[in-house]
This record gives C-alpha cells, structure tokens and sequence, in this order.
C-alpha cells in the first residue's frame, strides 16, 4: 500500500506534463523517492501554477516543448532514455475542447501517437503508463459504475479525444509492445476520476474557481449543482499510477499492461452541490454560491467508474474518503495563501498519506 522507495531509487522516469496540477504532485512525490525526473511540459499558462507555486522547477528538469511536435518529442525520449514514462499531457477540460476541438485532439491523441512512437523507436523504455480519463467511456448515463472492458466513446471532443487516446494506447501495445521480440516495454493505460487537492490553479474547473472566490470573499457561480462525479483527493489515483508503473518493471509485468480504473468508493460519488456545500462551510467567513444564469455546453450527468480490477488484482485502494480529501483540500490552500511554502505542504501531505497507506 506504500511507493516503493527501492524501485524508484535512481530510475530515470519521464513525465509529460510535469507542469500541470496532477503531473506536478506526481514528480515530487517521485524525486522524493530518489527518482531522476525529467518533465516534458508546455510552459504553465497560470500564475500562480501548481509547478511554480510548489518549485517543482527545481525537482524536474523540464524540457518545455509541445507535445504535438513529433520532432520535439523524440529527441526527449531519445537523450532521456527514461526507463519508466508517465503521459499526462493532455488538453484536460470539457467545456475549452468546445472552443478549440482542433487543438484537442492534436494534444490528447496524437500527443500519445508521438510518445508512444518515440518509445517504440528508441527502445530504452522499461514501462509507459498513459493516464487518460474515466470520460474516455461511451457515457450511457448509467447508474453502476465503468469496468475497464466497457465501450470508449464520448459526446464532447474532450471525452472522445481520451477515447481515441485509449485504442491509440491500446494498438500500440498489441502492435509493437507486449510478446514483442527484443526489448519488453509494458504498456498501460489509467483512468481516474474527478481529481481534488492543494495546487489546482487551472480556470473553469470547479475546486480552483471556488478557492479564487472564496479567498477575495465573492460569490461562487456553479454550473451544474445536480451533475454526480466521481470525486478523488489528487494522491488517491497518483498511488494506483505508481503502484501500476512499479508492476509493469516487475518480473511478469506484461500481466499488467492494459487498461486500469483508479476511482473513489461509491458514496464518494456525489453531486457537485454537496462539493459546494462542503467546501463553503469548510472555508467559513459567510462564503456564498450561486447557480450561473447562461446556457452551458453538455456535459455528462452521471459518471462513476468501477475499481475493482485494481483492489484485488494491485492491492491498491483508497486511503481517504471525500471528506478528508476535501479538508486536506481546504487545509492546502488555507496555509498556501497564509504565506507557507506550498513545496513543503505537499511533501507534508504526500508523508502523511503514506503514513495511512503504512497503517493499512
């Protein structure tokens, strides 16, 4: 239930938007390790951004390129050599994927096509654990959750660029990798849910934009206060991604190359309004919310995916429950804008989340 510390030790790991909210927790949870990371990032667009708040700049050495340039991406990996890839970059908004669908799929499929490509050329890759979404299903609005066998799909060019992603992912490995002759690369895939947490600074995504209201005490427009997601503390999928990456570098790692579901529990997936509401009277100071009054784009209702696979087959599961997510949250945020260095609460957190998967 723990990283192991031994297995990350001076492995060379790659991790393709180290810049971003969940891809900047992961590289300092690994250089914590003794990993040797090196980021593959477009420059953060945010200021403040989860990397810089953090100075992960100094845990990684990024290479700020764009994922889309297929030149760009294979001269990474080919002076890398990184034995373990995480592609996280990703265009990884719902409703900016309306706006610029071109750029979409450029990023989220053909960015996997390039490093998926480039590791196959190279051949110095020990596993590649691609992290898509739980919105790569063919949403049918069901009320049970995913099982990784399920149909990929999507209504919006976000959720069907994750789908594409996946039978990207998912050719590459039955073409070039697994009982391929010569060097094994194993291939996987991870999809996880709603992801909450300290550092998240990107606009139209619902914790970041309470917290910015919040903190200048202005009201907080909601969008979709009945629609159910999938709700998860950043360091609750990170864990399946590390626990499926040190499998994969394993003896038999090949039986771990496929697709995987790293979601909360059942009574986890709630509304947005109960985030609302949590959040407002976790913050406290007479914090208010209101319904937004323009016409919005579709976007799924309901949505869960099933983690089944992953607790008995990983032995991974979940540490916190939404609530203590949503304090840890809360918490986060609080001492970051009170002037406390936000490298150090997340290193503060990530301990104290291994601390509970040591007690497990």
């Amino acid at each position: 239930m723990t990283a192991d510390a031994a297995c990350w030790n001076g492995r060379s790991v790659l991790i393709t938007g180290n810049t971003g909210f969940k891809g900047g927790w992961l590289a300092l949870w690994l250089s914590s390790l003794g990993a040797k990371v090196t980021g593959l990032s477009l420059p953060p667009d945010q200021d403040p951004s989860g990397n810089t708040a953090a100075g992960l700049q100094d845990e990684s050495n990024t290479r700020y390129l764009d994922i889309r340039d297929a030149a760009a991406v294979d001269a990474c990996i080919a002076a890398v050599k990184p034995s373990v890839v995480f592609h996280m970059a990703a265009q990884s908004l719902v409703r900016p994927s309306y706006e610029d669908p071109i750029g979409t799929y450029a990023t989220n499929v053909m960015g996997t096509v390039h490093v998926l490509d480039a590791v196959r050329r190279h051949g110095n890759t020990d596993a590649v654990v691609v992290v898509t979404s739980d919105k790569c299903y063919e949403n049918r609005e069901w009320y049970w959750a995913y099982r990784e066998d399920e149909a990929m799909g999507g209504y919006d060019p976000y959720s069907s660029s994750k789908g594409c992603a996946e039978l990207v992912t998912s050719a590459y490995r039955r073409s070039f990798f697994t009982g391929k002759p010569g060097k094994v690369c194993r291939v996987a895939s991870a999809r996880a849910g709603n992801v909450i947490g300290g550092g998240d600074w990107s606009v139209d995504r619902l914790v970041p934009d309470m917290i910015r209201s919040l903190s200048r005490g202005a009201s907080v427009e909601i969008r979709s206060p009945h629609a159910i997601r999938p709700w998860q503390h950043v360091l609750e999928p990170l864990s399946g991604y590390v626990r499926l990456a040190e499998q994969l570098v394993s003896d038999g790692g090949d039986l771990y190359a496929e697709g995987w579901n790293f979601g909360p529990a059942d009574e986890d997936c709630r509304p947005v309004s109960y985030l609302v509401k949590y959040l407002t009277e976790a913050w406290g100071e007479g914090a208010q919310w209101h319904l937004a009054d323009k016409p919005q784009p579709h976007e799924a209702s309901f949505l869960k995916v099933d983690s089944s696979k992953a607790r008995f087959r990983l032995k991974w599961d979940r540490r916190l429950g939404l609530d203590a997510g949503l304090d840890w949250t809360v918490e986060w945020y609080r001492r970051q804008l009170a002037g406390e260095s936000a490298k150090q609460l997340t290193l503060e957190q990530i301990k104290r989340y291994e601390q509970q998967g040591m007690q497990a």
